[in-house]
């Protein structure tokens, strides 16, 4: 309160000596436009930037862009109303979601977003569910500095992270079940082949995978094996690491003052700049999204080797014994098509371009895509993860084999929910089942 509080003093005082973008001029294009002691400027900016289209965004992603938006202006370089942060804490709190369409943002700032938000504080506009809530009084001096933030490509960025995470960390522990079910070889994970090629995402996959099988008592049936199980850690590990990158970018990102013009309370003035554009975000999510697909592919690697008999010992697709019938094969079509929404999905938002505002805004990363692409691929990713932790227990089951050690106990967790039936009869079922499993299995990747 103390830091925005200051913020708001300064930018006063510089808006009565100087111009100040947004306060004392117009927007965009319109930069130059001088703008007088009018309070109906800022209704206007928010009426006008308030126009989205599309389906509404989830009340999750939201919530997310309202806690960012809070902790951006805690930060004291908005200069915005410091009442404003007591006003949406109240928001938070109360669960009010504004109804914000998806289409409207390209990486330059959450412009409809942030608008129809103060609408719905100002009492213009009702939030979702017609709830009413006491009118907060924003200045329209303020109206460009609340609006002016990422704080919902953020807040959706920040839900990828998480997601993302989870989903990697699940992944390993259902590798190691798969490699059990095709009598896999656990070299491809030993310590000195990761030392000699030393990236630190495959060498924590590897280490995570080691201590799965410790105490798995498991003999390989073959010298080596496919890539989905050999080159697990080399392909698994970019993922690793390109989440890593991407989280420690947004949590920068999430914590800082990205304000245009930012206010510079220790030297009484305020700088117009670029901290709008948010390119380090949208890059840095195109990366996971290209990373996912290769450990998604490999996944479906996997995948197949658990419906082949040499493999598994098993019938074909893992069929049930004494009869001709389909198995698991439908599981291959249900990971493949996943896949293709995530190879999909994976070409760079930030390829795009834009020149707006009559040519003054030039540019655009395009970050508000590239999160929205992640939100859909990551689902996608659940799906065939789940598609080879259905196959690997059944393998196991089938083959009447109980693992021992962590990995045993991952595999319980799977077996006392997942349909033992073999008889050919609908996956539907076991798919959603395994697919709410997955945040339970991921505790067992930690890396």
């Amino acid at each position: 309160m103390e830091n925005a509080r200051q913020a708001w003093e300064v930018v006063r005082e510089v808006a009565a000596q100087r111009p100040v973008y947004g306060r004392t001029t117009g927007v965009g294009a319109n930069r130059d436009v001088t703008i007088e002691d009018d309070d109906a400027h800022g209704l206007r900016l928010l009426r006008s930037h308030s126009g989205g289209a599309g389906p509404l965004m989830s009340a999750e992603n939201v919530r997310a862009m309202l806690v960012v938006r809070l902790n951006q202006i805690a930060a004291g370089g908005s200069g915005v109303d410091p009442d404003v942060l007591g006003a949406l804490a109240d928001v938070i709190n109360r669960w009010l979601i504004p109804p914000i369409p998806a289409y409207g943002a390209i990486g330059t700032g959450d412009l409809t977003a942030l608008a129809s938000t103060a609408l719905c504080l100002i009492g213009e506009r009702p939030w979702q569910g017609g709830a009413s809530t006491a009118r907060f009084p924003l200045r329209p001096a303020d109206a460009l500095a609340f609006i002016s933030s990422n704080a919902a490509t953020l807040g959706e960025a920040a839900l990828d992270c998480r997601d993302i995470r989870e989903l990697l960390r699940a992944s390993i522990p259902i590798t190691g079940l798969s490699l059990l079910a095709v009598r896999g070889s656990p070299e491809a994970y030993a310590a000195p082949v990761h030392e000699n090629c030393p990236h630190p995402g495959r060498r924590r996959v590897a280490d995570t995978m080691r201590g799965l099988l410790d105490g798995a008592d498991h003999v390989p049936s073959r010298i080596q094996d496919p890539y989905g199980y050999r080159a697990f850690p080399q392909v698994h590990g970019p993922s690793v690491d390109a989440a890593d990158n991407a989280e420690t970018i947004v949590t920068r990102e999430i914590n800082a003052s990205s304000e245009n013009p930012l206010v510079d309370v220790a030297g009484r003035t305020v700088w117009h700049n670029g901290n709008f554009h948010t390119a380090y975000v949208g890059l840095s999510l195109d990366a996971v999204r290209a990373a996912m697909f290769q450990t998604a592919a490999l996944s479906a690697a996997r995948l197949g080797t658990l419906v082949e008999p040499a493999f598994t010992g098993l019938a074909p697709f893992q069929a049930a014994p004494g009869e001709p019938g389909s198995g698991i094969m439908i599981l291959e079509y249900v990971a493949h098509s996943a896949i293709a929404d995530i190879r999909r999905l994976a070409s760079p938002s930030a390829l795009g371009n834009a020149v707006l505002s009559r040519g003054v805004e030039e540019h655009a990363g395009f970050s508000t895509q590239s999160a929205r692409a992640t939100t859909e691929a990551i689902g996608a990713y659940r799906v065939v993860l789940a598609c080879e932790l259905v196959a690997a227990v059944r393998a196991l089951r089938m083959q009447d084999r109980m693992p021992a050690g962590r990995l045993g106990e991952v595999f319980a967790a799977a077996a006392a929910v997942l349909d033992p039936q073999v008889e050919d009869r609908a996956l539907d079922g076991d798919i959603t089942t395994a697919t709410d499993l997955l945040p339970r299995i991921a505790a067992y990747g930690v890396y």
